[in-house]
Formats: C-alpha cells, sequence, structure tokens
C-alpha cells in the first residue's frame, strides 16, 4: 500500500522562516518535519511514497533523494501551480490507481496509529476515512462530525467561533480507495474537504471518520512550530530523534561538547557537534541544532536554534527562533516571539523587542534596537479585527503609524489605481488618523475620495453607488472617548466579510505591503454634494407618502454626532414638525458613557411626551444605530424596538422575508407568521445580516441592537434610512408606537455569559452537542437545541472574548429560567475541564 505526502504549501504564516525554505524542511529536534512524517510512514510498512510538491520543490527533492537513506522508495510528483489538497493528489494519480492509499500532510507532527486507522477504514467498507483530532481551539481547522458509528455527518472548513459545534477536527489524515480519484477533475485547484469530501456525502457515498488518540499539530504557526519542540522534549508525541540521555531530561546528539561548568535545566536537546560552553546556561525547552556554539556567559530558554548558529558571550535569548548560519554577538538580546531568519548578523549589544520577525540575510548594527509596532501580540488579542472593527486605545494600540501599516494592507488586497473611500466621525483623533491612512493609500497607488467627516451610512452609500473597491472609516468606539474604531468595508458598504479579514490580517503580519513608484503615486479628492447626494437618492427610495398630511412632529437627538450634518437635507424635503437637541458636532466628546447616554435619553423621553410627539429618535454619534421613545415618553428597548419596527414593515407589506439573528425572540416569528411574512435567521455577525439582505425579496432586517437595514436602500445598517421608513410607516398606519408595542406579545427571553478559557471552547461545543443528542439541533450560529414545545436555548462562544454566552426561552419565565440554568450547567462543566 502506498501513502501520499503533501509538501507543496509555503507556510506563509510561519515567515521569516520559511521565506527561502519549504515547510515541511523546518527541523523539529534537528530533523525535517517531514522526515518525521516519512519515519513514521515507515513505522507503520508505508515504503513506497509519492510526495506531492510545489513551493521550492528542489530543495525537498535534493534532501530527501529517492528515500534510500531512510530505507524507502520517493517518487515526486510536481505541480507548475497549486492545486490544492485535491487537485495535488490527482497530479500524482498515474502512480496510485492499483490500490488504497494514504494521504498524509508533511508539515504537521503527528504519532496517530495509521495501522489501526487502516483497520477501522476496512472494517467499515469506507470510500473514505478521514482523520480526526480533538483540539482545543478549532478555528483554523475544518470541523466534521460523525455519529456513534463513526460515519461523517457534516463538514464545516474554518469556522467561526459562532460556528464551532464541536472539537474534533480534519487532520488531513486520509485512507483512500483509488476510485475516489475519479471524482477530482484534473488540472485544476480542488481542495477535499470544500469540493469533493460534501459532494460525496450528498451522495450518500460510505466516508467515515477515524477519532485519533495519538498525537497531532499542525505546525502553522510560531507559537505551534515551538509547542511541537517543547511537546517532543515533554514526550508527549513518540517521534525518534537521535540522542542520549546526559542527564534527567538534557539530550545530547553525537559529538557534543558541553562543558561541566555549563548550567543545563531539561527538558532541552543539544545537536550533533554542537558547543556549548563553561558559564553558559541552557534553560527548559531549549534547542540547539547541528554545530551551533553557544559561548560563556549566554543564556538561552525556550530558544530554538537552528544549525551552525553562533550565539556570543552574555547574549540572551528568550522564547525565539533563531535561523540557520546567524550569528548573534557579544551581549545581543532576542526576546520572546522574535524570529530571526537565516544568514543574518545580529551585532554586539543589539536589542531585538518582542515579536520582531527579521527576514533572512540580515544585519542589525551594534546596539540598534528593532522595536516594530507589535501592538496586537502585546495585547494578547487573538485576531486583528473584532466586533467593531480593528479598536484600541488612542495613541497608545492605534496610532499613526499603525494605521498605516493597516491601510498598506488593505491597498494591497486591491489594484493599482483602484478607489478607497475615506470617512470619520467629529473626533480629533480620527480626523489625525485618517490622514495616515490617505497616505498610505495614495503611496500605494490607491486613488482616494475624502468624505471628511460625515454619518457612517453617507460612507457606506457612497462606498456601494460609485466605482469604489472599499472604504476606510474611523470613529470613536462607542461608550469609550479614549479609544478609536478603524472600519474597513468592501464595495458593497459593508464591513469586510470574515474572509476577506483574515486575508488582510495575513497581510499584515507578514509586513509585505506593495508600494507604488514615483510616477504611481495616487490622487485625493473631495467630492461636492456628497450628503445630498445620499439624502436625494434615500428620499427616492424610501415611501414616504402620507407624511405630509399626517402633520406628525417628532423629536431627534443628534448626539452631538455626524448625522446633523445629513439631518438638514432630509427634513427639509420630508414635511414633518422637528424638534432637534445636540444638533451640533462636538469634537470634544465624540461618544458618551453609558450614564451620559441614559440621561440624554430620559431628556429626550421628557420632551417627546411634553410636545405632543408621534415618537423621538436619538441617533448614535456616527448615525448608524438608533434608540427609540413612543408617544408616551417611554423608552423602547433595543428588543422592544425591533419587534415594535418588524411588525409595521410586515404588516404594510404582507409577504417577503425578514432576516434576524438567531438571538432574537421567536416572539418575532409569530409576528411575521401573522402578517404572511418569512424569516430568515442567520448568524450573529453583521456581514451575515448584511449578505442576507442583498436577497431580492428581502423587506427587512434588524440586529435587535439598535441596528436596523432598510434593503430597498441598501443593505447595511443605516439609523437615518430607518428614520425616513419609520416616518412613513407610523404616518400611513395611524397608530402609535405605543399601540403597536401593546398588541405584541412578551418575550420570555433569558441570557448569560459564562466565562470560558479559549482552550476548553470547543470541548464546551462538544459537550453541548453530546449533551443535546436526540434533540432538534441548529448549528446557523454555535449551537441552538430546540424542545419539542417550541423552547430553545442558544449556546455561543465570543469571538474575541473568553466568555460564552447563552440564551434560553420559553412559554413563560420559569421555563426559560430552567432551560438556561440546565444548559449553564453543561458549559459550566466543559469550562472548568481540565
Amino acid at each position: 500500500m502506498k501513502a501520499v505526502v503533501m509538501a507543496g504549501g509555503e507556510g506563509t504564516r510561519l515567515r521569516p522562516m520559511t521565506a527561502n525554505q519549504p515547510k515541511p524542511l523546518l527541523p523539529i529536534i534537528n530533523r525535517p518535519i517531514m522526515e518525521h512524517v516519512l519515519r513514521l510512514l515507515k513505522k507503520h510498512g508505508f515504503t513506497e511514497t509519492v510526495v506531492t510538491v510545489q513551493f521550492l520543490a528542489a530543495l525537498i527533492r535534493n534532501y530527501f533523494g529517492d528515500g534510500d537513506e531512510l530505507g524507502m522508495r520517493l517518487h515526486y510528483a510536481t505541480e507548475e501551480i497549486p492545486l490544492g489538497t485535491a487537485g495535488s493528489v490527482k497530479n500524482a494519480a498515474d502512480r496510485l490507481r492499483d490500490e488504497r492509499f494514504l494521504v498524509i500532510s508533511g508539515d504537521a507532527l503527528t504519532d496517530i496509529d495509521l495501522t489501526d486507522m487502516l483497520r477501522f477504514h476496512e472494517e467499515n467498507g469506507a470510500l473514505v476515512t478521514i482523520g480526526l483530532k480533538r483540539v482545543p481551539n478549532p478555528l483554523e481547522f475544518g470541523i466534521i462530525i460523525v455519529d456513534e458509528n463513526g460515519r461523517v455527518q457534516r463538514f464545516l472548513e474554518k469556522p467561526t467561533w459562532g460556528q464551532v459545534f464541536s472539537d474534533t477536527v480534519n487532520t488531513g489524515i486520509y485512507v483512500m480507495e483509488p476510485s475516489v480519484l475519479d471524482e477530482v477533475p484534473a488540472g485544476r485547484s480542488v481542495d477535499w474537504s470544500s469540493d469533493v469530501f460534501p459532494k460525496l456525502l450528498e451522495r450518500g457515498l460510505p466516508l467515515f471518520g477515524y477519532v485519533a488518540e495519538g498525537y497531532w499539530e499542525d505546525v502553522g504557526t510560531h507559537e505551534s512550530y515551538l509547542k511541537a519542540q517543547a511537546d517532543v522534549l515533554e514526550g508527549k508525541v513518540k517521534v525518534d530523534f537521535d540522542a542520549f540521555e546526559l542527564a534527567p531530561g538534557v539530550w545530547t546528539a553525537e559529538g557534543a561538547s558541553v562543558d561541566p561548568d555549563a548550567v543545563l535545566k531539561g527538558p532541552l536537546y543539544i545537536g550533533d557537534y554542537a558547543k556549548v560552553e563553561a558559564g553558559a546556561e541552557l534553560r527548559e525547552y531549549t534547542v540547539l541544532g547541528s554545530n551551533a556554539v553557544v559561548k560563556e556567559g549566554a543564556f538561552l530558554h525556550r530558544a530554538v536554534v537552528h544549525d551552525n548558529v553562533y550565539v556570543g558571550p552574555a547574549a540572551h535569548l528568550r522564547g525565539c527562533v533563531i535561523g540557520k548560519n546567524t550569528d548573534v554577538m557579544t551581549g545581543a538580546r532576542i526576546e520572546e516571539n522574535a524570529v530571526v531568519g537565516d544568514e543574518c548578523v545580529i551585532e554586539s549589544e543589539a536589542y531585538v523587542s518582542s515579536g520582531v520577525k527579521i527576514y533572512p540575510f540580515k544585519t542589525v548594527e551594534a546596539g540598534a534596537v528593532v522595536n516594530t509596532s507589535v501592538i496586537w501580540e502585546s495585547r494578547g488579542q487573538r485576531s486583528l479585527f473584532g466586533p467593531r472593527g480593528v479598536s484600541g486605545l488612542v495613541n497608545v494600540e492605534i496610532t499613526p503609524e499603525l494605521c498605516v501599516r493597516l491601510a498598506s494592507a488593505y491597498a494591497t488586497m486591491v489594484s493599482k489605481g483602484d478607489t478607497i473611500v475615506t470617512s470619520r466621525d467629529a473626533s480629533r483623533a480620527a480626523r489625525a488618523f485618517k490622514r495616515a491612512v490617505i497616505s498610505a493609500l495614495n503611496s500605494s497607488a490607491i486613488n482616494v475620495v475624502d468624505l471628511e467627516a460625515t454619518a457612517l451610512p453617507v460612507a457606506r452609500f457612497h462606498t456601494s453607488r460609485g466605482s469604489a473597491r472599499g472604504g476606510i472609516a474611523l470613529r470613536t468606539s462607542a461608550g469609550d472617548p479614549q479609544s478609536v474604531d478603524i472600519v474597513f468595508m468592501d464595495d458593497t458598504g459593508a464591513d469586510l466579510s470574515q474572509g476577506a479579514q483574515r486575508k488582510l490580517e495575513r497581510i499584515f503580519s507578514r509586513q509585505e505591503y506593495r508600494r507604488a513608484f514615483p510616477g504611481e503615486i495616487a490622487e485625493l479628492t473631495f467630492p461636492a454634494r456628497a450628503v445630498d447626494t445620499y439624502a436625494r437618492e434615500l428620499l427616492r427610495c424610501v415611501d414616504m407618502s402620507g407624511v405630509k398630511d399626517a402633520e406628525m412632529k417628532v423629536v431627534v437627538d443628534c448626539a452631538g454626532g455626524t448625522s446633523s450634518l445629513v439631518l438638514p437635507s432630509l427634513l427639509g424635503r420630508v414635511g414633518v414638525d422637528v424638534l432637534t437637541v445636540n444638533n451640533r458636532l462636538d469634537d470634544a466628546s465624540p461618544t458618551e458613557t453609558f450614564a451620559e447616554r441614559r440621561r440624554d435619553l430620559q431628556r429626550l423621553a421628557e420632551l417627546v411626551g411634553s410636545s405632543r410627539a408621534a415618537f423621538g429618535v436619538r441617533f448614535d454619534p456616527v448615525g448608524e444605530r438608533v434608540s427609540l421613545v413612543d408617544e408616551m415618553g417611554q423608552l423602547i428597548s433595543e428588543e422592544r424596538a425591533l419587534l415594535v419596527v418588524l411588525d409595521l414593515v410586515a404588516a404594510e407589506r404582507r409577504g417577503g422575508r425578514v432576516a434576524l439573528p438567531v438571538t432574537t425572540t421567536r416572539v418575532a416569528e409569530m409576528v411575521c407568521r401573522f402578517h404572511g411574512v418569512q424569516v430568515d435567521w442567520t448568524p450573529t455577525s453583521l456581514d451575515a445580516l448584511t449578505t442576507a439582505a442583498t436577497h431580492s425579496d428581502m423587506i427587512f432586517a434588524g440586529d435587535g441592537r439598535g441596528g436596523f437595514i432598510v434593503p430597498e436602500f441598501g443593505p447595511t445598517v443605516d439609523g437615518l434610512a430607518v428614520f425616513l421608513r419609520l416616518l412613513g410607516l407610523v404616518a400611513r398606519t395611524r397608530l402609535s408606537l405605543s399601540q403597536i408595542d401593546a398588541r405584541i406579545p412578551e418575550a420570555k427571553l433569558l441570557r448569560r455569559t459564562i466565562p470560558t478559557p479559549w482552550a476548553h471552547k470547543g470541548t464546551v461545543m462538544r459537550s453541548v452537542v453530546e449533551a443535546a443528542e436526540g434533540l432538534h439541533v441548529d448549528t446557523t450560529d454555535g449551537v441552538r437545541v430546540v424542545g419539542e414545545d417550541g423552547s430553545w436555548a442558544l449556546v455561543l462562544p465570543d469571538p474575541s472574548e473568553a466568555v460564552t454566552h447563552l440564551w434560553a426561552e420559553g412559554g413563560d419565565v420559569d421555563t426559560a429560567q430552567a432551560l438556561l440554568e440546565r444548559w449553564a450547567r453543561v458549559v459550566e462543566q466543559a469550562a472548568g475541564a481540565q
């Protein structure tokens, strides 16, 4: 039986270690990852192997040759262009037609029992058996659900936390029958998990998942690379490395020279013919490559040092990686998470700060301090994007330098000569940072249309209506005047999808930005009458019939924000009596605290009640979200406001579809059913809601947090548009908001948040799925368990914080409370598991 080792990946996340060598050649305890894989194959009887290569293929061929030194026969299948996981195997089909074969990645460290996996495959008569492993953080992998017999039920590639309903992931190890190759088209980029396997599953073919008990680590990041080294030293993975134990946990290879006066605290590894002088100190999880030299007084802790590296006297290396043939001179200091590429020189007393990446063939001068901004790592944030875009403290976490790098990364995603729309709120910080953004875009050959200070819906409108490829808006973080958000938009004016966010993060982390030649520096323009264009189009799209005849009075609070720049253009053409407050830009207080917001809402309520207005509305400072007050002067909660507006829209349209997040009360479904309207339940992310709102028969969408979408105008959240739509709806229905509210049943929806360590989130979701066996489960976002009586509970991991959110709704409060308590116990037990 043959094996296929996939060794074509570039390993971009591991740069600069992979800047000049393929990822499978990265050493783990002084042997390439792929060599560990080949030795595992030989151990289980796979002596004839096909290696698929693409990136720097010659280096892999030169290292392993025909496999004779390993006692194997190696054949190579070269891809001219990347063909994907399935396409690369198809490329080797000529050698795989005769018999069953095994596919394994050449850049993952594992000791999985391949013989037992083959037995499982044969016993089940499988067409494909997929190797599965339970991992703490399944976000970067493909999740697979199997039944009690191991038969595959569902696939999900690289989910968000809201889609994590198991911690069982695809390892990329497969046992396959040769007939499966007929399902893969030749010469095209095809992936097993996203292209081939789902189609086989739809046809009911026998796909099985083998849950492995052994070790498996996808060595895809610097953190996982260091972890794999430590796991080998701790004996967590069974791999062979030629060394003897000099002292407990201190492993030395052939020819290594260690002075008796050197301080060694294992577990650690010293490669063949390496030299450690007296007075040097090597601490836990340090790995020295072949022919490395560590001089007197040097200190290494959790450092991985590749071959032929010189570490000078009093040098200090902690938690870093040093590429081969590099010299670290006297007194140099390299901090945690730093990576120095091959053949570099770090001169005397130089300081390489935490997280810095130095690419191959560079020299750091003596005494230099290399301290590029590594804000996101220093914050310990798991991803660049949060729920409000890229957010952070002004001039601490969000700096002009960071803005330049972010804008440069965004510019690299699009083409030279494209146009990006920029805008900001009223704050001075946003104004300063926007200038840095514009400079970076122009210098990357990107034209900029700058709307200056304007409401965010206006910026989204102009991004979607013209020829722009996207937009960048800067605003003060809601409720935190010391922080700012940078919002990146696509060509529809919506926030970037999660896939686009990941792409921007990769460019940003690699710092590989495109620059323009002097003749390519782009233009900056300021469009005339941008607000008037927005207002005119909004009034054209939204039905305002009956408003003038109703002779309504409304109270509007602009919150000192940019909606005050737009309302005059709208209200002058609408024909309503309007009392406005806070109708000016306030650059000193561009947002408000929770207490200030409550105070202003109370004042708005008093003004509505005393002026006999039809209703009152308060915009957030960027004009996206609204709060409502009814004609009685009573504040309508955000959850009830969603139901009230939904009821008005559905009653008038009597058909169509509405998009709502799965966390919305099912009272909304009752309202829609009464009016003949269908509900589309979406994930909680804003981009999922905006995507749903683009469907042709969509009549309404809302997120339950003051955000409403008016689909006939655009697919993005727009407070100004929903205000106009509400004017028309109230005028035509001749009912007040309190009357609408009174006819909608009360929701019995409860919520709780439970602290959950990141490492346990996958376990939590698997425990929830297991506890829900036999019940109806919906995995639109998180795991929602639905009872026969319609009561439901939703368990949803937070994407940016170490918590899990729970919702429960029943026919009465007691039922909802009991549900909440039941699933909270499941989450708490799994979250506290060791």
